[in-house]
């Protein structure tokens, strides 16, 4: 049967309210207690939860739209019921038909006394729904009363009888000063999903080292000749993931993953390769395929490709899936240290920091050189603190070493 919801009176002596936004849709099923709509007050922000389970028939009011304590928000029902019938005179009513709108024990209600101004069809509608008609008000010409004042009276009469599903009200101020609070959706609501699982999953360390970059700004150097005739301007990332793959070759635990249901490790014999790209909406995290096979410049066209398709929301489901490690290069926004996430299920998570001009001691005496920070989250219960050690250990090597790091970013195999 179809029932219309009414703005409550939601205390503090307000009497309207705006509706800010619908959190569902016209045909959309509902649950009782289920959030139907924001509406701001000038107090607070009130998520209106739904008093009945059905369908929503119709949405009565606008988004950005006043309304009044009393008026009808939306009529929720069973499919193809019709909706018509809770306008009369204008005015939104109850559409829940006389004869099944609220089950009652017989009435034993004396008649109606005839000094009432009402129809004999809606004294008996108000005999049945159990409304007492003296001292109603009647929206009828010469304020006789209709059908519509009865059924009003009888949904009025119902919601007071009925425990109300609790309001939440979001303050607009707290002892400081004005709040606002926007939405957790889409990516973020997903990243924050996937963070809190890992966090509660893995038991998570963070390695942190730092390697001399000089080498790798030599080769970056010479190949973005090479580079630019591709069409692209090459950065320190391709090498990285390059030196990433042939460090994890020597150190494969950390290219894994932990079944718990049959408490195995899984080691992965392919290297694909997430690369976190930060975007206004949160954080996604594409991945390189057999990152292995492919040379920096390939990687690097890739990572570009990648991350177009991330901020125009066209990537692949498969473009996210089948990560074996990850790379976050917070180095783009500065910083000298972090604690990245892992990626769960993966094992492991590399975060690069700035390469910058630091003073560090060498053969005995001070001097400038560029340096890259390093900071390696891992999983704890695979990967034991010595190993992440020289995983970093081995990665340095490779990336501090011309000749290493340039076979390291030709390699294709």
């Amino acid at each position: 049967m179809a029932r219309s919801f009414l703005f409550p009176d939601i205390g503090e002596g307000l009497s309207e309210g705006e509706l800010v936004r619908w959190l569902v849709s016209e045909g959309e099923a509902v649950k009782v207690d289920q959030p139907l709509a924001e509406i701001e007050t000038d107090k607070a922000v009130v998520e209106m939860p739904s008093p009945y389970a059905g369908t929503i028939l119709r949405l009565a009011v606008k988004e950005k739209e006043v309304i009044r304590v009393g008026a009808v928000l939306a009529i929720i029902g069973n499919p193809g019921e019709s909706v018509e019938a809770v306008f009369e005179a204008g005015k939104p009513v109850s559409v829940v038909p006389p004869s099944t709108s609220i089950v009652r024990e017989p009435l034993t209600a004396s008649p109606v006394p005839s000094g009432i101004a009402a129809m004999p069809r809606v004294r008996k509608l108000a005999l049945d729904l159990g409304v007492d008609l003296v001292g109603l008000a009647g929206t009828g010409p010469q304020g006789r009363i209709v059908e519509a004042d009865v059924q009003a009276a009888s949904v009025r009469a119902a919601a007071i009888a009925s425990p109300r599903p609790a309001i939440k009200i979001k303050a607009k101020f707290d002892l400081y000063g004005p709040l606002e609070r926007i939405p957790l959706r889409g990516i973020r609501r997903a990243t924050a999903k996937k963070m809190r699982e890992s966090v509660s999953t893995a038991a998570q360390v963070t390695h942190f080292d730092e390697a001399d970059a000089r080498a790798l700004v030599r080769v970056l150097e010479k190949w973005t000749p090479e580079a630019l005739a591709l069409g692209f301007k090459p950065t320190y990332l391709p090498f990285i993931v390059k030196a990433v793959v042939e460090a994890l070759r020597r150190h494969p635990m950390l290219n894994t993953s932990l079944d718990d249901e049959e408490s195995e490790i899984v080691v992965k014999k392919y290297f694909n390769i997430g690369i976190a790209v930060d975007l206004p909406e949160g954080l996604i995290v594409p991945v390189v395929k057999s990152a292995d096979r492919k040379t920096a410049l390939e990687i690097g066209v890739e990572i570009r490709s990648l991350a177009e398709g991330a901020r125009a929301r066209t990537l692949d489901l498969a473009d996210l899936k089948g990560g074996t490690f990850s790379i976050t290069n917070v180095g783009v926004l500065g910083g000298e240290a972090a604690t990245p996430i892992i990626n769960y299920p993966e094992a492991a998570i590399l975060a690069t920091m700035r390469i910058a001009d630091r003073v560090r001691a060498e053969d005995g005496r001070a001097i400038v050189k560029k340096t890259l920070p390093l900071c390696l989250s891992f999983d704890h219960r695979i990967i034991d603190g010595a190993e992440a050690a020289r995983f970093i250990s081995d990665l340095r090597t490779i990336l501090e070493d011309d000749a290493a790091l340039d076979r390291a970013a030709r390699s294709a195999e």
